[in-house]
Order: C-alpha cells, then sequence, then structure tokens
C-alpha cells in the first residue's frame, strides 16, 4: 500500500517498521549494534560481539550479511522494528522478502564511494513499494568523505529511478555508525544516534492496523525450533491474534486449518513470548506443519489471502550431482543424493530467490539462483553440514523472446587505480563488455561503467584482482535481458589433468612447474581425470604426479639435491568455480576442495571428443 493512502486507515502509533538497505560494508551491521547501545538493549558492562547480527559463521568470517534479520528496540513510547538486510546483489531476494514487512527504510550510503550499484538496486524496490526513505550518509569521519556530492548523488539517482517528489523531500543525517553518531547537518553538536532514532519516528508512518478486521498475516521468513517445530515470521496486516486461536493458511492452491500453539515477538535480537499480537507488528507463530514464505494466515470465517511475495527471476544455474570419485565418503558424512537433493529442497522453501528442478539426463539437480556467489554461499553452507558433493560450472539462464535468445546484462561498475584503467577495459571488452562512462574524482581512482553479459563476468574476477594487484573495486547488478551478444573464450589456458591414483611426489610436481600453475602439494591424495594444475596452453595435458625419481647404484655430487617447489595457494571454492569450463566440476567435501574432469576416464574424454568433431 502506498504511503499517500495511509491517512485514510487505521493505524498503530506506537510502532514503526523498518529496514535499513545498503550497498557492501557501508556499515549496516554496525549502525544496528549502535542503536542497540543507545536504546540499552545491552546492560552495563556486558560483553557482546561485533556486529551482533551476524549470526552465521560465514556472515562473521567474511564480514558480509547474507541473510535478512529482524529485530527490536525501544526508543521513547515507540516499538521500532528493524530489519537488517544483506548488501550484496546475489541476496536480493533477501531484501524484496524483508521490504514486503515494513513502511519505511533507511538508506545507508558511504560518504566516499556513494551510491553503488546495490544502492540503486534496493532503492528501486523500496520506491515500487512507495516505502518512506530516510538517507543516512555514513563513514562522514573518513579522510576521503564527500558528504555534499554524496547527497547530490543520491538525489540523482532518485530522479533517474522517477521517485515523485514527497519521496525527493527525505530527511538527511549524517553519521559515524561505529561511534554511534547521527547529526542533522556533518559539523553538527549532536554525539549519539537521538536524531536518527526522533526522525524514524517522525518520518516513518506508523503500519495501517485495523484491529476490528480479521486476523490476516504475510508470512515472509521461516524458522525452525527444536522444542516448537516450524516457525512463521511475518507482518500482521489486521486483527490480532492469541495463543491457541484456530486459523487457516492459504497457500499458492490450497488451504489447511491450524492451531497457535505459541507467539513470540521481537526485543532487541531475541524473541519472547506474547499472549497476543495485534495488527502493525512483526510476529513469529508456532504450530505449523506446513508453511511457504508467501502464505496468508487469516481467520477461517474470512478467508481472504494477501498478495504474495513477488522477486526477480533467477539469472545463473548450477548442476548439483553426488560426488562420484575415487575419494568419494573418505572426508562427509552425507554422500547420497536423495539427501542432497532433500537438502536444496528445504533451502529453496526458506530461499524465495532459489529455484530447483531435477535434471532429464542423469541423477543430478539443476539449482538457479541470482549469481554464482549466492550459489557459492549455498556450497559452502552445505559443506559445513556434513556433505559431500560435485557442481559444476556456474551458467546463466537464457530465454526466448519473439523467436530471439535472449541473456540477462549486468550494469558493471569497476573502481580501480588510473594505471589499470587500459587493461581492465581491454578485457571487459573481449568479454562483450560496452564502455558506457568514465568518471575520475582526481584522487589517483577511475571509476568505470560498463554494460556486459552476466557470462562476460562468469570467471573474470580472479583475473580482475591480478591485473588490479588486488586493489580494484567490482560491483554489477541486474539492468535487463538482452539478444545473445554472442560468444568468447573464457578461459586462454587448459588444465592439467592426473592421469593416475596415488599421492602427489615433490619430484613430479618441480618437473611439471614448467608446463603451469600447480593446484596440489606434496603428499596431497591425487586421483585419475583430477585438474592438479593450469597448463600454459590452451589445450589440456595428461600428466603422472605420482611418478619418483629412478634409483640407481650410482652417486655422482648434485643429484640429491632437495627440490624446492612454487608455494601452492590454498583453493577456495568461488575461485574453483570461476576456473573450470563446462566439461569439469569442483568437488567439495568437508575437508577439500578439488576440481576434476565430469568425465574421470582419459581415454573415455578422447573418445567423446573425437565424436563432437565429427
Amino acid at each position: 500500500m502506498d504511503h499517500h493512502q495511509r491517512s485514510d486507515h487505521p493505524s498503530n502509533d506506537r510502532i514503526r517498521n523498518a529496514a535499513i538497505i545498503a550497498h557492501v560494508d557501508h556499515g549496516k551491521t554496525t549502525l544496528v549494534d549502535a542503536l542497540f547501545r543507545r536504546c540499552g538493549m545491552f546492560r552495563k558492562g556486558q560483553v557482546v560481539a561485533e556486529r551482533v547480527m551476524d549470526r552465521m559463521d560465514l556472515e562473521r568470517e567474511r564480514g558480509i550479511t547474507i541473510t535478512a534479520k529482524n529485530c527490536a528496540v525501544r526508543w521513547r513510547d515507540t516499538k521500532i522494528n528493524i530489519i537488517d538486510t544483506p548488501g550484496h546483489a546475489d541476496f536480493g531476494g533477501e531484501v524484496e522478502r524483508a521490504l514486503s514487512m515494513v513502511d519505511g527504510a533507511i538508506v545507508l550510503v558511504d560518504a566516499a564511494e556513494g551510491p553503488l550499484p546495490q544502492t540503486r538496486f534496493v532503492l528501486g524496490k523500496a520506491l515500487k513499494l512507495g516505502l518512506q526513505l530516510i538517507l543516512v550518509v555514513n563513514k562522514i569521519d573518513r579522510p576521503d568523505a564527500r558528504p555534499a556530492e554524496v547527497v547530490d548523488e543520491v538525489l540523482a539517482l532518485l530522479i533517474d529511478l522517477d521517485a515523485h517528489e514527497d519521496q525527493l523531500d527525505l530527511p538527511i543525517l549524517y553519521a559515524v555508525g561505529r561511534d554511534g553518531i547521527a547529526r542533522s547537518a556533518v559539523d553538527g553538536p549532536e554525539q549519539n544516534l537521538d536524531a536518527l532514532l526522533d526522525t524514524i519516528v517522525r518520518a516513518i508512518p506508523p503500519p495501517v492496523a485495523d484491529r476490528t478486521q480479521p486476523f490476516r498475516m504475510l508470512v515472509s521468513d521461516l524458522g525452525y525450533a527444536d522444542h516448537l517445530g516450524r516457525l512463521a515470521v511475518g507482518k500482521i496486516y489486521s486483527g490480532q491474534v492469541a495463543s491457541r486461536d484456530r486459523l487457516t493458511r492459504i497457500g499458492a492452491g490450497a488451504m489447511q486449518s491450524l492451531r497457535v500453539t505459541r507467539i513470540q515477538v521481537y526485543e532487541g535480537v531475541t524473541l519472547v513470548r506474547a499472549e497476543s499480537a495485534a495488527a502493525g507488528d512483526i510476529a513469529v507463530l508456532s504450530g505449523l506443519e506446513e508453511i511457504h514464505i508467501g502464505d496468508t494466515i487469516c481467520t477461517a470465517e474470512a478467508p481472504l489471502p494477501l498478495p504474495r511475495i513477488t522477486v526477480d527471476e533467477p539469472t545463473v544455474s548450477m548442476r548439483f550431482a553426488k560426488n562420484t570419485s575415487p575419494l568419494a565418503g573418505t572426508e562427509g558424512r552425507i554422500v547420497q543424493m536423495s539427501r542432497i537433493r532433500e537438502r536444496l529442497r528445504r533451502e529453496t522453501l526458506q530461499n524465495v530467490s532459489i529455484e530447483m528442478e531435477d535434471s532429464e539426463h542423469d541423477d543430478s539437480v539443476l539449482v538457479k539462483g541470482r549469481g554464482e556467489f549466492q550459489l557459492a554461499i549455498l556450497i559452502e553452507t552445505m559443506r559445513r553440514e556434513g556433505f559431500e558433493l560435485c557442481v559444476g560450472r556456474p551458467q546463466v539462464i537464457l530465454r526466448m523472446e519473439n523467436g530471439k535468445r535472449m541473456e540477462p546484462i549486468e550494469h558493471l561498475t569497476v573502481d580501480c587505480g588510473d594505471a589499470c584503467t587500459g587493461i581492465v577495459t581491454e578485457k571487459l571488452v573481449r568479454r562483450k563488455g560496452h564502455l558506457l562512462g568514465m568518471s575520475n574524482h582526481a584522487t589517483g581512482r577511475v571509476q568505470l561503467q560498463f554494460r556486459i553479459p552476466t557470462r562476460g563476468l562468469i570467471g573474470y574476477r580472479p583475473e580482475f584482482l591480478t591485473d588490479t594487484r588486488g586493489t580494484g573495486i567490482m560491483n554489477s547488478y541486474l539492468a535487463g535481458y538482452e539478444p545473445y551478444q554472442g560468444d568468447f573464450t573464457p578461459r586462454p589456458t587448459g588444465s592439467l589433468v592426473c592421469d593416475r591414483s596415488g599421492q602427489a611426489v615433490p619430484y613430479a610436481i618441480f618437473n611439471l612447474e614448467p608446463r603451469g600453475r600447480m593446484f596440489v602439494r606434496p603428499g596431497d591424495p591425487v586421483y585419475a581425470g583430477m585438474i592438479v594444475g593450469e597448463h600454459n596452453r590452451n589445450h589440456d595435458l595428461d600428466v603422472n604426479m605420482c611418478r619418483t625419481k629412478k634409483l640407481t647404484n650410482m652417486r655422482a655430487a648434485g643429484k640429491d639435491d632437495a627440490v624446492t617447489l612454487t608455494p601452492v595457494t590454498p583453493l577456495a571454492l568461488e575461485a574453483g568455480l570461476q576456473f573450470i569450463r563446462d566439461d569439469e566440476m569442483v568437488e567439495a567435501t568437508p575437508k577439500s576442495l578439488r576440481m576434476r574432469k565430469v568425465t574421470l576416464s582419459a581415454q573415455h574424454r578422447r573418445v567423446m571428443e573425437r565424436r563432437q568433431t565429427r
């Protein structure tokens, strides 16, 4: 419902529902920590970890938010429900799900970097829903901060996104989230977050909430508790609910009766039990045997469904299969394809932006998502749960329109040093990229704007980091679909493929180093069909990693010198997914990451190559 129409409806003035949206690393979760401290959610002297909202191990390790999370603070007489959203474009489905529960959004923008691709993506979603926006320019203490220019860039972005006049007249605050400071002016006297909290209460409208109407709630998130079972999280649009009430679930095509066993609401980062919950609040209901995101929970007397949550279509797919290598089952607890399929099915229930379908050709599953990073996080999570599996190369999802083959196109923003501009532009143009613009802030760094097919970015990030000596920043968002741009060679090098099983030997590695870059260390287990290195040439080469030095009974000076090997960088999951070709896979286990050919036998691979050339 548009916020212009709210004055005609009853509202709950004691509640505000707000989401914090921003690009990666602009300080969302750190700001939430400061809000908790200012509102007294932590007792004096309590030891609290940084980024308390990042509860997953992966989130803490990588310093990013992966899933949207709910919390609540109390400011004076008002309860403020806050949703911390991910900042990476691949997790856009989490943002879309979170925005369905709120009436306003705090747009956080770095005072130096300004609005970046994900800022544009989430702003567009918020504007379509008619949410009231609050602009917070964060990190104004940075030496390269340019808050005035960043505000102008955000307003220009809002105009470009067709925001109406009321949305352009948004409150603007300047913050140092790490220190818990928000000011109405850059050099203002404020030394706490009172200005931000007061602005949330004043600017964000209270939720539309008619308690006299029948109970209706839209399920926006799912959870699980050992002693309560499945949990449904969502915003109550009308009416009120109490424990033991009999309700009805309206799904995509069926209705089911249920009884609420417990009601919980958010206080800080924890859930507390409540006897009832009323319209406008975000509640957690238990007692549900089967529930899906987008379902409506309502009374049996007035079964009126709410509009289901819709998210953008997936753009990338990957093939998930059971591990069939000779080392299968030696490092993981769960190896059966049925268990892998069940785990992926559960993921689709909790993550609205992921889809799965069974393969027509073999016993594998095709998983679709927003990007390779989102699917890499899913694989890493499964590894830590004890799964062993093999995954194929990320593939873009093409579609047909009016007889034409269409492919997803990304708007790419590159931030790099002046000296790297030429090589970055050259390589992106080879991948069918088109330079749209260039801006230079006279700081020694240049910002480049490209329009490039999604498949042109798959496998490019390691090359980009090498070309920019690790100083480049690359971000993109889906700009739409365009006719197929043509073929290109994604990787100019081949693979070094092991031809037998055993253990890698230092003598063999030393003699193969001139052939290319090695991926294995001495003593690592290897098998026929395993990729052990990157070949310097553009074709694959079968090699013997188990070759030892021949022994003789002759002694000669210098013959027994110890070999010195080039250090090997441990294989990272994203690097492996970006390296492999269509006929290769990544083998992921709880302890190891390896790359292999889909067809392990060298003889069978040669037969298949001959058939394809005929």
